[in-house]
């Protein structure tokens, strides 16, 4: 009876620890004092078309030129006809697209890293790109395989925004104390805040390769916890109505969710017209997106657009 009583208490006094370890934890802040806990991200929304007309063409054609961006597409064997999709589609738009899969694969081009584990592969992507790259390019956007980005309006989008600043955007997903950029809708990091995240890549304490002391949290959490301590926060993507630009989901589940919920506004309650990416695509939706995006084309209608991004040199961009 005594060994039970015994038993008992102990239990008792382990469970007790255990949640008081709990609360503790969660209420740890991650980064630079209290500051971080008052931080709400930025609703950053794309340029007006008028203050666009307002440039001469000649600086627009020097804006044009000078928007150079990165694409980091990662990868697994597994992908491989996502793989194939994404680069006869959507990345002849980058400036630069290169993939960053787990081990080799003959079929496809790509740069062994030599892990099954995204966030690894995603700190040593972030590494490379900043080594070789820093001096080329101002912009770096990371995407999975089932993303679908239009370039294009990722440039228009950030026009008039510093790379020399620490932007961290795309949609954004608060969890507790912690606001990240989703991976699902594709992250865009400035050449600064690559700069502030590569010295930080070394430092264990802030940015360590396995993220959590009790359980495992995802990759693009665990790169929000590194931004932090570089004084880089995330900031939402919206256009001029305040709709969302970097989608997590399909055009096909936007509008499935816009026919039940909006059934008298489908087309107005689904997406903005200014959308960067969608999120869960096949193979051959990525190629429908291209179709209608890049070469179905009303004879006779010209959209006026008061910016032009030209393809980057050798490209074959539809």
């Amino acid at each position: 009876m005594l060994s039970e009583s015994s038993s008992f208490l102990k239990g008792m006094m382990l469970g007790s620890i255990f949640c008081a370890l709990i609360t503790m934890l969660g209420h740890i802040r991650i980064g630079h004092g209290n500051r971080m806990h008052h931080h709400e991200h930025h609703h950053l929304q794309a340029p007006n078309k008028e203050d666009i007309l307002k440039i001469s063409e000649d600086e627009r054609m020097e804006l044009s030129k000078s928007f150079r961006v990165y694409c980091i597409i990662l990868v697994k064997p597994k992908d491989v006809s996502l793989w194939a999709a994404v680069k006869d589609t959507w990345t002849k738009h980058c400036d630069k697209a290169e993939f960053f899969s787990s081990e080799n694969v003959k079929v496809f081009e790509s740069i062994n890293m030599e892990t099954d584990d995204i966030w690894i592969m995603m700190r040593k992507a972030y590494k490379y790109a900043f080594d070789k790259y820093r001096d080329q390019y101002n912009w770096f956007f990371l995407a999975r395989p089932t993303t679908f980005a239009i370039i294009e309006n990722l440039k228009y989008f950030l026009l008039k925004k510093d790379p020399s600043q620490p932007f961290y955007l795309g949609h954004t997903i608060k969890s507790g104390d912690l606001e990240y950029v989703s991976m699902e809708g594709g992250i865009v990091l400035s050449i600064e805040s690559m700069k502030r995240l590569n010295s930080l890549l070394s430092i264990p304490e802030k940015c360590p390769e396995q993220g959590g002391m009790i359980w495992k949290i995802s990759e693009d959490k665990q790169l929000a916890v590194c931004l932090k301590y570089a004084g880089v926060f995330a900031e939402n993507a919206e256009d001029s109505e305040g709709k969302d630009v970097f989608n997590t989901k399909s055009v096909g589940l936007f509008i499935k969710e816009a026919m039940t919920n909006q059934p008298q506004q489908v087309v107005e309650g689904c997406c903005s017209d200014m959308a960067v990416t969608f999120n869960g695509l096949t193979p051959n939706q990525m190629h429908v997106m291209m179709y209608g995006v890049y070469r179905l084309r009303a004879f006779g209608h010209i959209f006026n657009d008061a910016l032009v991004f030209l393809p980057p040199n050798g490209s074959d961009n539809d």
